[in-house]
């Protein structure tokens, strides 16, 4: 093993970076686009400046892991506990929340492989009377066309209060659905875009209804014990995370307020959307697996990959986004907002490169945005554009996406 320490000695300045003789990955069976090795190599220095920067700009502790196509590199800055002062790591658990997004859709398109499930079925076909218009498929959940309102723009309009208000709150699915359709919905099957966690409740929903058991019950069998995501868990309504973890730290609207610890919640009110637990090291695994073919059918990943633009630089499949970055590379992943956690998620279109990065804040669109520079380090180097990375800023989350962030 090569290993680079940068710093002084002060676990707040101290960034560990290192390159692991690690066996690679099984190579997938098709190689689509895009290799890894096309790539230009990860710029480690640049991604030690995220990770910087992110702690600079209000983020307790920030860290990442890149995995290319069997060499290892991480990094890590600051604290994943503020009152212990234990410096964070790259091996730490944590809370992903909509990169869980990812976890339900890969579920329900193995079921559409087992002819379980149809895409451009309705929703009550299978879940008879829970929606209001039979119009809305199953397509149209997974991909944020189905219209239903998000209901987290209203538990979290004002953001402390509305966390406290839900922290050990325990909520079936249905309740969630309710909370959605007491608002009137976004537009018309399949007629836009419009990113609401309603749907992945529903997601939820489908995946206990066609295979009679928990969403916990059907992540671990298909999905976390085949890949061995030893760190992986869905633990909902427990509000502990197991093993080594980075705790949470909510930042509230009012500029100068104290950090909140938000590390236990039960997550009830995310569930499917955005529960689960893991590290970088198995949402790399996961990811790589994906793209590489591991999880569905070719026709079925084709389904996933079927991208409509969002915007200049993302477009979204079913439960997946491709981000294109300033050098021109698009990758494939998901980002993760729960409160006091900020994931990025991505892979290359080959699966042969992966990153995934954690900052333990959230509610600060700065800390939001300069992770975003993960992506560029591991996956354009030295060939990012910083004057083209800059011009997308995002000023929403994946929590209460209608709320504009400071």
């Amino acid at each position: 093993m090569i290993s680079a320490t940068v710093g002084r000695g002060a676990v707040l300045g101290a960034v560990t970076l290192s390159l692991l003789g690690v066996p690679a990955q099984a190579a997938p069976g098709q190689v689509r686009t895009e290799a890894a090795a096309a790539l230009p190599a990860p710029d480690t220095a640049a991604l030690r400046n995220v990770l910087r920067s992110a702690v600079k700009q209000g983020a307790p502790g920030a860290m990442a892991r890149i995995d290319d196509h069997g060499a290892v590199y991480t990094a890590a800055r600051g604290f994943a506990d503020r009152r212990a002062q234990r410096a964070i790591a790259a091996t730490d658990r944590f809370r992903v929340g909509s990169v869980t997004k990812t976890f339900s859709a890969v579920v329900l398109l193995q079921l559409v492989d087992e002819r379980k499930l149809a895409l451009d079925r309705s929703v009550n076909r299978y879940l008879p009377g829970l929606l209001p218009d039979d119009r809305i498929t199953v397509r149209h959940v997974l991909s944020h066309r189905s219209g239903l309102y998000d209901y987290t723009n209203d538990l979290f309009a004002h953001t402390v209060s509305g966390f406290e208000s839900v922290r050990k709150k325990v909520y079936t699915y249905r309740q969630l659905v309710n909370l959605s359709l007491k608002k009137a919905r976004t537009n018309a099957p399949g007629a836009a875009y419009s990113y609401s966690n309603t749907n992945f409740v529903v997601a939820g929903m489908l995946i206990e209804k066609l295979t009679g058991h928990s969403v916990r019950s059907a992540y671990e069998k298909r999905v976390f014990k085949p890949l061995k995501l030893k760190d992986t868990s869905y633990v909902h309504p427990d509000v502990k995370i197991p093993g080594r973890y980075a705790r949470g730290y909510l930042t509230p609207d009012k500029a100068g307020a104290a950090l909140i610890d938000s590390t236990e919640q039960t997550l009830s009110w995310a569930q499917s959307a955005g529960a689960i637990i893991s590290t970088p090291r198995d949402l790399n695994t996961f990811l790589s697996a994906l793209a590489g073919g591991k999880l569905l059918s070719s026709a079925a990943l084709a389904e996933m990959e079927r991208f409509k633009k969002v915007n200049s630089t993302t477009a979204y499949g079913l439960g997946l986004r491709r981000r294109t970055l300033s050098c021109g590379v698009s990758v494939h992943g998901h980002t993760g907002v729960v409160q006091g956690y900020y994931t990025y998620a991505f892979t290359s279109k080959d699966g042969r490169r992966s990153v995934s990065a954690l900052a333990n804040t959230s509610n600060n669109t700065k800390v939001l945005n300069t992770m975003a520079g993960t992506l560029e380090s591991a996956f354009c180097g030295k060939q990012s554009n910083p004057k083209r990375a800059r011009t997308v800023f995002e000023r929403t989350e994946d929590v209460a996406p209608s709320v504009v962030r400071r």
